[in-house]
């Protein structure tokens, strides 16, 4: 980590800090996490977390619960969220699905899933986040119209996203706006590299 990053780390993190162990079950209270109750959104994978503190900032009514496990970005989204005096952002490190089986079910208001790895060889596409024993888990910790938004900039990636959320019985397709996501540096790689854009976006309906 950077000087910025690691002095970031060593002050915010004991207070906004989560670390999540594998094997770990034990249920996580969003409202203690958080000192409030409020809806919350979860981002899986945030990266550099500039997305993460952005959404947060302009979104004060709604808390912000980040996991990552790249070090430079976690030390980066805690820098951004001291500077920008971010009351309703956490960040937790570890494994994401790991920290989903610790949620109540219907205790998040969204799910962001911005330009995860592709893993775009074949024999690597049983790592992708996106595939149907983590969509039933995250559609179950959605509150009934709560939204799941997945973003890629890889086009099979993407094919392969909507096939598996049309078909999840809990989920209905909204429009393919990105809503209210800024763009990430992710996104203008893709764009550069001559890449489409692909936001998918989700409802859980009030059925499942």
């Amino acid at each position: 980590m950077s000087s910025r990053h690691a002095d970031a780390h060593a002050e915010l993190w004991p207070r906004l800090g989560l670390t999540v162990e594998d094997g770990d079950r034990s249920p996580l209270d969003l409202g203690r996490l958080f000192g409030r109750a409020a809806p919350v959104v979860l981002e899986i994978g945030f990266g550099m977390g500039d997305t993460t503190a952005a959404m947060a900032a302009a979104d004060p009514g709604r808390d912000y619960l980040g996991i990552e496990v790249h070090t430079p970005g976690i030390g980066n989204l805690l820098a951004l969220a001291g500077e920008l005096g971010l009351t309703n952002v956490r960040v937790a490190r570890g494994d994401a699905m790991e920290l989903v089986h610790r949620l109540a079910p219907g205790s998040l208001d969204a799910v962001h899933i911005f330009f995860p790895d592709p893993w775009p060889k074949a024999r690597h596409h049983k790592r992708r986040l996106v595939r149907p024993g983590n969509v039933a888990l995250l559609r179950e910790r959605l509150r009934p119209g709560g939204v799941l938004h997945c973003a890629t900039d890889w086009p099979h990636y993407a094919e392969a996203m909507a096939e598996t959320l049309d078909a999840d019985p809990g989920l209905e397709r909204l429009d393919g706006s990105r809503g209210d996501r800024p763009e990430t540096k992710f996104e203008r790689r893709g764009v550069v590299a001559g890449r489409p854009i692909a936001d998918l976006r989700y409802r859980r309906t009030a059925r499942r």
